[in-house]
């Protein structure tokens, strides 16, 4: 009797120490401000908010000639309108288009594929495809925000990724 007392105890033991190993091997005692349930970088770009000022799916597409074109959605969910007053990669400013990036509540900006009302042109950054570069963006009132930025390569989804000017 005492044998099968011990080997049902060291059973008990075992079983203990798995269920403890799991929950640190895996987390779930991180709570709810974990820092890998708090990633804010997702498959296809990055989001961010910045006061009233939602940035969603941000991107780069590098073109042949080394400059880059950017990709993502900037909505704004406050009450009044912004206005984006920089852009810059890497201390580089982006050519725009139209001349004024109005961010109003009714109507996001959309910047490249076939909805796209907006076209920011980065020329010559000259980075990899795979790479990140730093994405500042200056709002009127909503302030500044850096974006830690992937750079894609202009194939697959991005294959028609280009640098085709909105009319002003």
């Amino acid at each position: 009797m005492p044998l099968a007392t011990n080997a049902k105890r060291l059973s008990s033991v075992r079983t203990l120490v798995l269920a403890m190993s799991l929950v640190l091997l895996t987390g779930c005692g991180a709570g709810p401000n974990a820092p890998t349930r708090l990633i804010t970088q997702v498959t296809d770009g990055v989001e961010k908010m910045v006061g009233d000022i939602r940035l969603v799916h941000i991107l780069l597409v590098k073109q042949s000639d080394g400059s880059a074109v950017l990709v993502g959605t900037v909505l704004n969910n406050g009450d009044s309108p912004d206005l984006i007053t920089n852009l810059t990669v890497n201390g580089i400013p982006a050519q725009i288009s139209p001349s004024m990036l109005l961010v109003t509540p009714e109507q996001p900006l959309i910047f490249a594929g076939d909805s796209a009302n907006a076209l920011a042109v980065f020329p010559s950054i000259n980075v990899q495809p795979g790479r990140h570069v730093t994405l500042q963006v200056t709002l009127r009132n909503a302030g500044s925000v850096k974006l830690d930025t992937l750079v894609r390569d202009r194939v697959g989804e991005f294959a028609n990724v280009g640098p085709t000017f909105i009319a002003n």
